[in-house]
């Protein structure tokens, strides 16, 4: 039997696990251009935020990009797998989240080249780039994020 100073404390810690952020226990996959520094300096970033990250080199970018449903034209230098979404280049953490918390009907988001100032590329967070949403329905070809702007979030 339970007593009042036990279901306290199973209270207290189940409340406790429940107020961890999302992105605690979120797993994602950094495929890397070779040789690539501003692809581990992300992935860095990406670990520093709490995420728990794998890294492999890309060895065939062009078709394992295509693979994953990357369009040519907003191909960067590194590909990320997360939660069953794709992000592209150097896509700031708020725009990646949003898409993990929200779960919009897009493949994924991309940054195409590589922007300076944006993260793994000096993290600016005053530079200003768009990140595209692809795939799926809800905005896909669309600007979902502009970083280094008073209003982030297109729409």
């Amino acid at each position: 039997m339970t007593n009042r100073r036990d279901f306290l404390a199973f209270a207290a810690a189940s409340l406790s696990i429940a107020a961890l952020p999302a992105r605690a226990a979120t797993a994602m996959h950094v495929h890397t251009a070779p040789s690539c520094g501003c692809c581990h300096a992300w992935a860095d970033l990406a670990r520093a935020r709490g995420f728990s990250v794998t890294v492999s080199e890309l060895t065939d970018p062009e078709a394992e990009k295509a693979a994953l449903g990357v369009p040519q034209g907003l191909a960067s230098c590194h590909t990320v797998e997360a939660e069953g979404y794709v992000f592209e280049g150097h896509v700031p953490f708020e725009a990646l989240e949003a898409v993990l918390r929200d779960r919009p009907d897009i493949a994924g988001l991309a940054v195409p080249g590589m922007p300076m100032g944006s993260p793994g590329m000096g993290d600016d967070p005053s530079a200003r780039f768009d990140v595209i949403a692809f795939g799926g329905a809800a905005g896909a070809g669309q600007v979902y994020y502009r970083a280094g702007t008073a209003q982030p979030f297109a729409g």
